[in-house]
């Protein structure tokens, strides 16, 4: 199976780019590969490669620049995705496209299953949300959400909060933003099982187990052999963030067990593992 791979700079394409080159023919795409805004573009780097399936997770995550900049947030989020359909419809092409848990809002206080009802509350949610609805409209597609994300390749939640702490300085974090955690490795471990099996639709992907960022940062310090002294965790309210987070995000992977997929080990696991090999 040839595998295309958009974001392959990316740390949810760096973890998907090591899992899946092991076992299939994977075309990692860049920026430098072709701009996903420009239709054109798109279709010239794929016609050549004929994918079987794309993984896309291309985009702009950051919350606060989405909600500081709509306009390149709908261009990044919603535009790409949407050429990257129209491609597939004319290659015949599967898509799994990566989502997120800011699709909903936060209100619940039980986790979200795959099909409980959306209300994103951000500007990255809604550019989030309507790229799936236009995945949704090929026959052949997945849809993946996940959380806050740790793994190799580039700085992220974990590695940032360490550098700090290691810097003296201090790292804020929310104490009641409950969620899951992902690890990049083991979620593209799971999407490579389900892409697969041939089971198509919108599947929940995180680690198991729920947390707090205030949990993560400290676990992680501990861990790493750090004093959590410098980390300060506030009520999520409190933080003047320009992107507003969902509260409550904690995903339940009913979807994985009903296609007989294993579910993945618990955050804490993934979390000393990570740390553990990356000599964090």
């Amino acid at each position: 199976m040839k595998i295309a791979i958009t974001g392959a700079n990316g740390l949810f394409g760096h973890g998907l780019i090591r899992i899946m080159s092991a076992q299939h023919e994977v075309f990692p795409m860049t920026r430098a590969t072709a701009d996903l805004t420009d239709v054109a573009a798109l279709r010239r780097a794929l016609i050549s490669e004929k994918p079987d399936v794309v993984v896309h997770t291309a985009g702009l995550p950051d919350p606060d620049v989405c909600e500081s900049e709509p306009e390149r947030a709908f261009a990044a989020n919603v535009l790409a995705t949407r050429n990257v359909v129209n491609v597939a419809r004319e290659l015949s092409f599967a898509v799994a496209h990566i989502s997120t848990d800011s699709v909903f809002d936060g209100a619940s206080t039980t986790p979200r299953k795959e099909t409980d009802p959306v209300a994103p509350i951000s500007v990255y949610g809604k550019t989030k949300l309507l790229a799936e609805e236009a995945v949704k409209a090929l026959d052949r597609h997945w849809i993946f959400r996940v959380s806050v994300l740790f793994g190799p390749g580039k700085e992220n939640f974990v590695d940032k909060g360490l550098r700090l702490l290691r810097e003296g300085s201090p790292f804020t974090v929310a104490s009641d933003q409950l969620g899951s955690a992902t690890n990049t490795l083991d979620a593209a471990s799971k999407i490579l099982e389900v892409i697969e099996s041939g089971h198509y639709g919108t599947f929940h992907l995180c680690n198991q187990g729920e947390c707090t960022r205030l949990e993560l940062a400290r676990y992680a310090a501990e861990l790493a052999h750090l004093p959590s002294d410098n980390i300060i965790g506030k009520p999520l309210a409190e933080m003047k963030r320009k992107g507003p987070r969902p509260r409550y995000a904690v995903m339940e992977m009913k979807a994985l067990a009903d296609a007989g997929i294993s579910l993945p080990r618990h955050w804490k696991d993934a979390l000393a593992e990570y740390l553990g090999s990356a000599g964090k």
